[in-house]
């Protein structure tokens, strides 16, 4: 079943597998969430809920938000995101989604917003190259150096790169496996980096990959002729 939630980037650790290994994680406050309003084929077309997460005072919203959410029923909400899901004409205006919809096991798309790291160079933004740091450069080591030709096309081509505003773009990291779950605390473990800052917003939903599942591994063959049935036992690799 396809699934969507909001949540909360808190920071990343790492834990241990069964068999000793370290696993990098990034630990997230996912929901509760609220449905908000819920969109129709009949009514708009196609089929979504709106998600609320995050209380907030009153006083915070606009008065179209608060009509918006007293229509629902709803308490204030900080942030409103929508989600199309397969799933979607099953849930109901009020209903809650908890960081238990999902479970270990399951792989899942986590989008937020990148860091900023402001007005950056070219060697930074792009990791370009710079001049060598000895004589004759002059104080340009850093720089963009030459666009292209002059007289034709006259111009610089789109996509260039350049220097310019750094990051705060939206980043999906797809196809992240959930390591653990725990509802009591509404975290959701993931293995690996997710994009933003701690406290940064995320949306966590089923992944949009196909996952292909391995048919066993590929063990040493039974044939003599192969490479693989070839094994050297002083090695350690053949050594199990």
């Amino acid at each position: 079943m396809e699934k969507a939630i909001i949540g909360k980037k808190v920071g990343m650790s790492q834990i241990f597998d069964t068999d000793g290994k370290v696993i990098p994680v990034t630990v997230i406050e996912a929901g509760p969430c609220v449905v908000v309003q819920k969109k129709t084929a009949e009514k708009d077309g196609y089929e979504a809920v709106q998600l609320g997460f995050e209380d907030v005072p009153e006083r915070k919203l606009t008065k179209p938000e608060k009509g918006h959410l007293d229509k629902a029923g709803v308490s204030p909400k900080k942030h409103l995101k929508e989600f199309k899901l397969s799933k979607a004409a099953e849930m109901n205006v009020g209903d809650v989604v908890k960081a238990d919809a999902f479970a270990a096991g399951d792989h899942v798309d986590v989008t937020g917003i990148s860091k900023g790291h402001g007005y950056a160079g070219v060697v930074k933004r792009h990791g370009a190259h710079t001049l060598k740091a000895t004589h004759g450069t002059g104080p340009v080591a850093r720089h963009a150096g030459s666009m292209g030709s002059g007289t034709d096309p006259s111009r610089i081509f789109k996509g260039k790169i350049g220097a310019g505003h750094m990051g705060v773009d939206q980043v999906t990291v797809m196809n992240l496996d959930v390591v653990k779950v725990d509802p009591e605390l509404n975290m959701i473990v993931v293995r690996g980096a997710i994009p933003g800052p701690k406290g940064g917003l995320v949306t966590i939903r089923s992944t949009a990959k196909t996952i292909v599942v391995k048919k066993g591994g590929a063990g040493i063959s039974a044939n003599p002729q192969k490479a693989s049935a070839r094994v050297n036992p002083q090695k350690a690799s053949a050594r199990r």
